[in-house]
């Protein structure tokens, strides 16, 4: 009998809720941290320690742990931090090509050919290479969940952030978030208005401008009598 006790259910079905699942897990790996509501990340946390575990015998040379990694998050490319920008300046076709010859796609590494500068990264491989390494010492608790005092707009659902141990910071050293890929095209659109805007000539008049002569009365109009 489904007493529905073991997870939540997010208002959503099973399959839309195994996507957001999914879907938090690589943006989480992908970034390190995430920001989203509290029953969301506590829905997440033990999906994204399972998964790290996994990564962890991945990295040892498991094939069975890999190829369940891959059936359970999936194997989206990611661009890696160092290459954003250039990536950001590209062309969508430019992107295509990269997001195409990702590394670490099915056992395979990529290399930058035809012009490109770098490629893209597997999800899985990333996490395997670059994630797992950080806890294989460490029995379990890859993941925290932060509360933070504020709530979402709309619903009042109270808000979290969910990250990888290990990447706190402290009160010295934090620094402001680093901009994000939008805010990026945002800025440098603005500026590249900003500079056609400052290029344009100004059409400088040779003298005043005449206003238009008011209408004629052509007399059609009656006038009303004068007593």
């Amino acid at each position: 009998m489904r007493h529905l006790v073991a997870r939540r259910k997010l208002n959503r079905t099973s399959e839309h809720r195994e996507a957001l699942r999914r879907n938090m897990a690589q943006s989480l790996f992908e970034h390190g941290q995430i920001t989203t509501t509290l029953p969301k990340a506590k829905d997440l946390r033990p999906f994204a320690e399972r998964l790290i575990t996994l990564a962890r015998k991945a990295h040892q040379g498991s094939l069975a742990a890999r190829q369940r990694l891959t059936a359970l998050l999936g194997d989206r490319a990611v661009i890696p931090k160092e290459y954003q920008e250039q990536y950001d300046d590209m062309s969508d076709a430019a992107r295509a090509r990269v997001l195409r010859s990702r590394s670490g796609r099915r056992h395979r590494l990529g290399q930058a050919k035809g012009g490109m500068k770098f490629t893209a990264t597997s999800i899985v491989h990333h996490l395997i290479t670059n994630v797992a390494p950080n806890y294989m010492d460490r029995a379990g608790g890859y993941t925290r969940v932060i509360t933070l005092g504020k709530a979402q707009k709309g619903d009042s659902t109270p808000k979290a952030i969910i990250q990888l141990v290990g990447r706190e910071e402290s009160p010295g050293t934090v620094t402001r978030p680093e901009k994000t890929a939008r805010r990026r095209r945002t800025e440098r659109r603005y500026a590249m208005a900003a500079k056609a805007i400052k290029r344009r000539p100004i059409a400088e008049s040779s003298g005043p401008v005449d206003k238009p002569a008011a209408p004629e009365n052509t007399g059609s109009d009656e006038q009303a009598p004068q007593e």
